[in-house]
């Protein structure tokens, strides 16, 4: 079967389509036909180089296919049957630990995510236990399938779990265009919630209003914090969910009201950040990391999902074998929603 691998970390060039063994099942897994595969930032992360990940690798987190062989505890306890279309959940815990057993299992010591430390999933067949795999939403076809899950229950858990998001609350959501910034303005307006988000073109900002954000701001003409200011009537926003890091930090201080929380879960821009620490107490601010998310989450999104509260944005669906144009295509920021790779 054919397989997304890179054997060396740099740029596009070391994504390679090779033949590799036809992956045998666990007793508690399931094999999937993979119909389509999702592109995350941390694919191009990945390919570049971080911490952690063994050469050669299969790439990518998330995948949605057709079920063609069933182990007998995948069967028996899961109850998985062959012909089941299904999608894969982007992260994997021991499940015993006192974080998985307490439904925190992005905290477990051994959380770790497929295409980064665990064998990916952009594979024609890939072998997935059965504790990692839900079924298809019916009203979502493949591509919108695999668009979802890991930007959808990162979202999620910053903007319920974290945040706590009530419908008197003022949202800013950076990035109305990336997987997470169009998965939280839809997620905060099914919680009832204000919305202001940033575009960066006319088009951008077009969809995200289409999405529900209430306002846009065009961080290419107009300054973020003062703008949020502006629109809140001098107060600031009661919760920011941030993914950029250095080059809009300040902004995102200067947006956020007295008692406010600043949600992130990403560094795009860059790590490094500085805080006068003295601001953030007397004004009781609360700063909150925030990474992936739970199965629980997945499940209350899949509810929305259900209900038509939310639906997957695709930017653009590229077939497998054209993987290293879809990675300079999201590196670029080109589209407006995820990337998806046809198998």
């Amino acid at each position: 079967m054919k397989a997304i691998r890179i054997h060396e970390h740099g740029g596009y060039e070391v994504l390679k389509i090779d033949e590799v063994r036809m992956p045998e099942i666990e007793p508690n897994e399931v094999l999937i036909s993979v119909e389509a595969a999702a592109l995350n930032h941390l694919d191009l992360w990945v390919r570049k180089g971080i911490p952690g990940v063994k050469l050669p690798q299969i790439m990518g987190s998330e995948a949605a296919g057709v079920v063609v062989d069933v182990g007998e505890v995948a069967h028996d306890r899961y109850h998985f049957e062959k012909g089941d279309e299904v999608f894969t959940v982007p992260i994997r815990t021991c499940g015993h630990c006192f974080y998985c057993l307490s439904g925190q299992e992005n905290l477990c010591q051994a959380f770790a995510i497929p295409g980064e430390t665990e064998e990916g999933v952009q594979a024609e067949y890939i072998a997935v236990p059965a504790d990692f795999v839900l079924k298809k939403p019916e009203n979502l076809s493949w591509e919108e399938t695999t668009a979802f899950p890991l930007a959808g229950m990162t979202a999620y858990h910053m903007l319920s779990t974290k945040a706590h998001v009530r419908p008197e609350h003022w949202v800013l959501i950076y990035g109305a265009s990336s997987g997470v910034g169009s998965s939280a303005i839809q997620i905060a307006k099914a919680f009832g919630a204000s919305i202001i988000t940033t575009a960066g073109n006319e088009d951008k900002e077009k969809l995200a209003r289409q999405l529900g954000a209430d306002y846009v701001i065009r961080y290419d003409k107009q300054p973020i914090g003062q703008t949020v200011r502006e629109i809140t009537s001098g107060q600031g926003v009661d919760i920011v969910i941030e993914h950029t890091g250095e080059s809009t930090w300040s902004e995102t201080l200067r947006a956020l009201r007295r008692g406010g929380k600043i949600v992130t879960c990403g560094a795009t821009t860059g790590p490094n950040v500085r805080i006068d620490l003295r601001a953030l107490f007397i004004k009781q601010q609360q700063i909150i990391g925030s990474t992936m998310g739970t199965r629980r989450d997945l499940i209350d999104l899949l509810a929305l999902i259900e209900r038509g509260k939310f639906k997957p944005i695709i930017a653009k669906v590229f077939p497998f074998e054209q993987v290293d144009e879809a990675h300079q295509f999201l590196q670029e920021g080109k589209g407006f929603g995820k990337v998806v790779l046809k198998f």
